[in-house]
């Protein structure tokens, strides 16, 4: 086989476009060109970029020791499975995954080596395995039914209704829940309500906060709310418990550790594009409002949250650059910001992996919620089975 071969036959068992490859690689502005000719055999990639491209996610960077397993857990709406990287540092085995986004799952799968199921409103609660600890970062979502109590038919139609269902079905000992800053006063604290009411109706503690990044190591001001709950039917728990999030760590956080020193010129926006966020945000200005784009330096200490938009126009964050216009965060320094690990791979396009990134998680705040989590499920076991005995 040529190298031609060779190179299109890996990019089709990736499931991947030219472009996504091309962006895979780092292969910079001209890169899906290149690939093109590449794989039409009409130019040969040198020896260096063909060891690249066959080295590249050739091996599965988070494999579970089968062995050595100290809990189990499911990952629901799973994305690119920021919630699962902590709870499998610490032994845990996921048996169940769901995400719909076909661009996710081939993340997913490049990373966990598993292809998660699909819709998880078309999964049936009981063909899941049995599992530990359920895990969840789901979409916030009104509810049409007023007032509370009224079962499955208040959330019905929401997603959240998806992971009640789940819970009432497998009785985990405990559950993680991300969401939002904006979950607390959505529908007037009502939709927050509703979930806490519903959740405590299937015997759970539920306790919830809102969480920084910056707090907890990586430079981004990234605020989200984490529910947990424990199993009140198979732990013994006071009435009056409350779950003891984990404290900031008080490191000082600093943009340029995470940033890169050598980026495509392709991350420098346009000047039609810069002048046009100068524009914008003269105009916001002159309104009286604080809106429009925001660049950060090196010494910055943290910067705005990243979102799923961020591969319009980068306009949230964007990096200051002596004597030319700034640029956006490349996709590994999206992946940092976040808190991944660099031996994550990225298999996706630029455009697919700001989305991915900007839907994610801060890792490191969840691998502290996931050590606190898992602490109290061993402490609650050892305190249940001595009280037994």
């Amino acid at each position: 086989m040529d190298r031609a071969e060779i190179i299109k036959g890996k990019r089709l068992k990736l499931g991947l476009t030219q472009k996504d490859f091309a962006d895979a690689l780092g292969m910079g502005l001209n890169g899906e060109r290149t690939l093109r000719r590449w794989e039409n055999d009409e130019t040969s990639p040198s020896a260096l970029e063909f060891k690249m491209i066959t080295s590249f996610a050739q091996n599965i960077p988070f494999t579970e020791v089968e062995n050595n397993i100290s809990f189990t857990f499911i990952d629901l709406f799973a994305g690119i499975g920021g919630m699962r990287i902590p709870f499998h540092e610490l032994g845990g085995k996921c048996v169940f995954s769901s995400e719909w986004d076909k661009h996710a799952v081939k993340t997913y799968k490049v990373n966990f080596g598993e292809e998660p199921a699909g819709d998880i409103t078309r999964i049936i609660a009981s063909t899941i395995p049995d599992f530990d600890i359920l895990l969840a970062g789901f979409p916030c979502q009104p509810f049409s039914q007023a007032g509370l109590k009224k079962g499955f038919s208040d959330t019905r139609g929401t997603l959240f209704f998806d992971i009640e269902r789940i819970i009432a079905e497998k009785k985990p000992k405990a559950f993680l829940l991300e969401n939002v800053k904006q979950l607390k006063g959505h529908d007037k604290g009502r939709t927050l309500s509703v979930i806490v009411e519903h959740l405590a109706e299937l015997n759970y503690t539920v306790s919830y906060a809102v969480l920084r990044a910056a707090d907890y190591g990586v430079p981004q001001n990234r605020e989200r709310i984490y529910i947990v709950g424990f199993n009140k039917n198979h732990f013994e728990i006071q009435d009056d418990y409350s779950f003891p999030y984990p404290k900031p760590i008080n490191s000082p956080t600093r943009l340029g550790d995470i940033l890169e020193h050598d980026v495509d010129e392709k991350y420098t926006i346009s000047d039609k594009l810069y002048n046009g966020h100068v524009r914008r945000k003269q105009d916001h200005k002159a309104k009286g409002n604080g809106f429009g784009f925001s660049v950060f330096n090196e010494e910055s200490q943290y910067t705005n949250t990243i979102s799923a938009r961020y591969y319009k126009d980068g306009s949230e964050i964007l990096i200051e650059q002596e004597s030319k216009n700034p640029r956006k965060l490349t996709p590994r320094e999206c992946a940092r910001l976040q808190g991944f690990p660099d031996k994550f791979i990225i298999p996706v396009s630029d455009t697919q992996a700001y989305k991915q990134f900007g839907n994610s998680v801060a890792v490191p705040v969840i691998r502290a919620l996931a050590k606190a989590l898992v602490d109290e499920v061993d402490n609650f076991t050892r305190l249940t089975v001595n009280s037994i005995d």
